[in-house]
């Protein structure tokens, strides 16, 4: 069995970015991954602007009031934002708000609670600075300078950092295409009659929503009959306009696990177990597109196998197949950050696997386990705040460090 590194290592070495991008509006933009520089074309902010309500002044003309005994200046001018201001004249000050063109003239900015307003006239309180209170033009970015790299998942504040360099558009990647299926005759959806030996198909809604919130452009084959021919159709109609073939359940070896040989059959495998808990079956390869496996990997369409235990699936989709997505869509940056976090808990049996273990932080920082860590008790993944990655062979102790994955990364 390959270890979880070995195995995400095979994954992404595979995954290049797809081909085919589009020009769609900011607005639109979310989650999509830029297939180009966002480069400036402007300083922002594009002129000096006020960083408080107060008084645009002339330090030098303080200075040679305050010298005479006077802090008094007349106000020679009004600044609201989104206003074009005159020249300061020598000895005034103006009146601006937050966000105005300062006046050219002036170097400072006295804040209103530093000052007398009696008519038209205002009494300085302040001695200021050159440069108090005033955001230069280009405090925050510099025209021509790159504000977001290509392969970046863009947040919304990445839109609204495009949006303030006046980007009315994006250059994106296509989504990734997925087509999911789900294997087992024991499958019943929700609403229909729970006969004797069925469970509802959890996994079903789970990876259809992690894709959905990936981003993806999905394919929903629902439930495919526990019988090699109907595995292999499903397969060679999923190949034909998809990115990447995901399927849950029927990855192990039993006689009504049709999933490893109709792959084999279709296509190739080359990975298939891997030294982790949950999750050992997990199968990675490809289908191929009506055409020889000699051929150019173009002609193949990615295939991974998730087994079928609800907690298994999940936690091996963010682990494996959202990094592997990710790359697919030109994502940059894919490994979810660690916390070091402390363990309240004591775990005396080590296991042989590498363990991913179902924690939440509690209201002292440390770490709590859910008490059942079966791959079957989906309730743990509601539960819980995310993975505590556990090195093979290791028994926790309570009080020491452990790697705390949260899930807000993994579903990010």
């Amino acid at each position: 069995m390959l270890t979880t590194a070995e195995a995400l290592a095979t994954l992404l070495s595979a995954a290049s970015p797809i081909d085919g991008t589009e020009s769609i509006a900011t607005l639109e933009a979310l989650n999509r991954v830029l297939s180009a520089d966002v480069i400036s074309p402007l300083d922002v902010p594009p002129m000096h602007t006020s960083a408080m309500d107060g008084y645009a002044i002339r330090v030098a003309d303080l200075v040679d009031f305050a010298a005479a005994g006077n802090k008094r200046l007349p106000v020679s001018q009004r600044i609201p934002a989104g206003h074009a201001p005159e020249p300061l004249k020598p000895g005034t000050a103006a009146r601006i708000f937050t966000g105005a063109t300062v006046p050219p003239g002036a170097d400072a900015i006295v804040m209103q609670e530093q000052t007398e307003a009696t008519g038209d006239q205002v009494t300085i309180l302040h001695s200021p600075q050159p440069g108090e209170w005033i955001t230069a033009q280009g405090a925050d970015i510099r025209s021509g300078s790159v504000i977001l790299p290509a392969g970046t998942r863009l947040t919304p504040q990445a839109l609204g950092l495009a949006a303030s360099v006046g980007c009315a558009t994006l250059a994106v990647r296509r989504r990734v295409k997925v087509a999911v299926f789900f294997t087992g005759d024991e499958l019943t959806m929700p609403g229909e009659p729970l006969e004797p030996g069925a469970i509802y198909n959890s996994n079903r809604f789970t990876l259809c929503g992690l894709l959905d919130k990936l981003g993806c452009d999905v394919t929903d084959y629902g439930i495919v009959a526990d019988k090699l021919d109907a595995t292999r159709a499903t397969l060679r109609e999923a190949a034909v306009a998809h990115d990447l073939i995901l399927t849950c359940g029927g990855v192990s070896v039993g006689e009504e696990d049709h999933v490893k040989p109709a792959v084999e059959a279709e296509g190739r495998l080359s990975m298939w177990q891997i030294a982790m808990k949950p999750g050992k079956p997990l199968a990675f390869g490809a289908v191929r597109r009506g055409a020889a496996l000699e051929e150019a990997p173009a002609s193949e369409t990615f295939f991974i196998g998730l087994p079928g235990n609800p907690v298994s699936s999940f936690a091996t989709f963010l682990l494996f197949v959202r990094p592997f997505i990710l790359s697919l869509a030109g994502v940059q940056t894919v490994a979810p950050r660690m916390l070091s976090l402390r363990a309240d808990f004591t775990q005396s049996k080590a296991d042989r696997r590498n363990e991913f273990l179902r924690a939440r932080i509690n209201p002292a920082g440390g770490l709590d386990l859910f008490p059942n860590q079966s791959s079957a008790v989906l309730t743990s993944t509601v539960w819980g705040d995310g993975l505590i990655d556990n090195p093979p062979n290791h028994a926790i102790s309570a009080g020491e460090t452990v790697r705390f994955i949260p899930f807000s990364e993994l579903l990010n």
